[in-house]
């Protein structure tokens, strides 16, 4: 009996997935539940597990390919014997494959090439198969950060496959790396350089871009092409814009008090924002086509940009009811493993309401686009001194920041923004103690 290996939905918005490196080769035993390979979706690198039990005897989708969510991207056979015969039986699926290609100007399947070349395995080392290097996604991460060739590394991992520790060995790392600050997204140093002894203070962080020659096209990456989808989806939606600004002195004295003790000032606003959404339930529920989706709790998902481009939103579950410390410690974790591409599809599509900052590049104001999904996404842009009118009829200097919320019209009015973004400004400017406790 044949057993199809499928591309799974790993979330609700993928379409297909990229496949990263197969864990197994062709011949392999496979037991049920085992990782076969490890896939690539919109958001994440995820290893995929084996519903049954038998020999790896095709891969149809190579690594480095690309197959549609419920598309055969292997066959299994139930015993080493039935191998030759199941190689047989893609082997005529591919001359089939072949002779209606012309019929079609895009096929979701693998073409005939791809089938035949996919048993024939090169094992120049044990961590390599079929031709690609078989390592976890935080053992990839690690070796670009470090400029670690993993053709260099021999895997301890399953089947020889290279782990994180085996990359921290080859550079003489007796731990692993820090994570990057929460708030930047500045590129990592090569390893020649030297480890600083502490986290040095950085200036505004710079997203790192793919390194391409002038002229040359490069294509969208998987993270990219889920952006593309889910914005020109979002840009259907009608929205409107509300722009607040909110004197930030008090928030800026509680801040570097509690700074020592780990808390983020990611996590300050998102504990704001999200205080603030329990009087104003509207602002956080979202249009579906039954009506208004009144959300059971209050998620602030934060973009995140991503290395090589995109951006994902990481959520902070239910912000209202977490101590702010807790919550700072659930930031810094969720940002380290989504610049991994290690989050789980719950951790980064589950948001009721999302932040977006770019105060800390100095940007004044900018318009955010609304997120598919959400009724709301806040703007926020850099805290900076300027010259007021205090109530004392004097004039003073304030720390102040510009917020600027985009609602979908279909639910949420601009009223209901309105009342919001003054709530927001209260909590902030007068009673910002309050995020401790």
């Amino acid at each position: 009996m044949i057993h199809e290996v499928f591309m799974p939905a790993l979330s609700s918005t993928m379409t297909e997935g990229k496949i990263v490196s197969w864990v197994k080769s062709p011949g392999d035993k496979v037991e049920k539940g085992e990782t076969v390979v490890v896939v690539e979706s919109d958001k994440a690198d995820m290893d995929v597990e084996s519903f049954y039990e038998g020999y790896l005897a095709v891969i149809t989708v190579p690594a480095g390919e690309s197959a549609s969510v419920g598309a055969a991207i292997a066959l299994l056979a139930e015993t080493e014997a039935e191998i030759e015969q199941v190689k047989q039986h893609a082997a005529q699926l591919g001359q089939g494959a072949a002779a209606s290609s012309t019929q079609k100007d895009t096929a979701p399947t693998p073409t005939p090439g791809q089938v035949e070349a996919a048993p024939v395995a090169v094992q120049d080392t044990p961590s390599i198969r079929n031709g690609r290097i078989v390592a976890s996604p935080r053992a990839r991460k690690l070796a670009k950060e470090l400029s670690v060739d993993l053709n260099t590394i021999k895997g301890s991992g399953p089947h020889g496959r290279v782990v994180a520790e085996d990359v921290e060995a080859a550079v003489g790392k007796a731990s692993t790396p820090a994570p990057a600050p929460a708030a930047t997204t500045t590129a990592p140093k090569p390893a020649s350089a030297p480890a600083p002894a502490a986290p040095a203070p950085r200036q505004a962080p710079t997203p790192a871009v793919p390194v391409a020659a002038l002229g040359e096209t490069v294509p969208f990456n998987t993270l990219q092409n889920a952006v593309v989808r889910n914005m020109v989806a979002s840009l259907q939606v009608p929205t409107f814009h509300v722009g607040y600004t909110i004197t930030t002195d008090e928030l800026d004295k509680l801040y570097k008090k509690i700074k020592s003790k780990g808390v983020t000032m990611t996590a300050l606003l998102a504990k704001a924002v999200a205080v603030t959404l329990q009087k104003h339930p509207l602002v956080n529920a979202s249009c579906v086509e039954q009506g208004i989706q009144y959300h059971s709790f209050i998620n602030i998902a934060v973009a995140v940009a991503m290395p090589g481009g995109g951006l994902i939103t990481p959520v902070l579950q239910q912000a209202d009811q977490v101590d702010i410390y807790s919550l700072s410690r659930s930031w810094k974790d969720l940002v380290e493993r989504a610049r991994l591409k290690q989050l789980q599809p719950e951790e980064y599509s589950s948001g009721t309401f999302t932040l977006s900052n770019l105060g800390m590049f100095g940007v004044d104001r900018f318009d955010a686009i609304l997120p598919p999904g959400q009724g709301s996404i806040l703007a926020i842009g850099a805290s900076r001194p300027s010259v007021v009118a205090t109530e004392e009829g004097m004039m003073g200097v304030r720390r102040q920041m510009q917020v600027n919320i985009t609602c979908d019209h279909r639910i949420i009015y601009g009223a209901d923004a309105a009342a919001f973004l003054q709530d927001l400004a209260k909590l902030i400017e007068t009673d910002p103690q309050s995020l401790t406790l």
